[in-house]
């Protein structure tokens, strides 16, 4: 596996996680984002860690794939849930350990963090390589379907 490094993203970073995020957007269901709303929306999480944190994965000083991170409160557990989102690997750097690295880095810091009571993340139904990913790293299919009403985006 090639060496990984992950850290923190910061303000700095803006421009390249809204990028990735159009990326993904665009790619995984055809949707080509506002980028100065992207922009605006990065930033802010950037700017206020009550809202989550990005986790990025660098190669050769450049940034390879990134996730975002948000929370959940679970009165059931009296814990937080870690939302894994905005999850994306650069094309030329896939099936090479990137979102590996992401999540184990990931999953050690929820580990250490005793207020974190698990992780979770949805996918695509149609996306069967992103299923076998979480699967193969020991992620489990959850009985919940997801339900929205998105004030932006509207229905699918």
């Amino acid at each position: 596996m090639i060496d990984t490094p992950i850290r923190h993203a910061t303000p700095a970073d803006v421009e390249v996680v809204a990028a990735s995020n159009r990326a993904m957007a665009l790619e995984t269901e055809g949707k080509a984002l506002d980028g100065p709303t992207v922009h605006r929306g990065v930033a802010a999480l950037l700017a206020d860690p009550s809202k989550g944190f990005y986790l990025l994965a660098e190669r050769a000083g450049a940034v390879v794939g990134q996730l975002m991170v948000t929370t959940e409160w679970s009165d059931w557990r009296c814990g937080t849930f870690w939302w894994i989102q905005s999850v994306y690997v650069a094309p030329a750097a896939r099936r090479s350990g990137v979102y590996r690295a992401l999540y184990e880095r990931l999953l050690a810091m929820a580990r250490e963090d005793s207020g974190v009571c698990g992780l979770r993340l949805y996918v695509d139904r149609a996306n069967a390589n992103a299923q076998a990913t979480y699967a193969a790293l020991g992620m489990d299919r959850a009985h919940y379907d997801l339900y929205e009403v998105d004030f932006v985006f509207g229905p699918p």
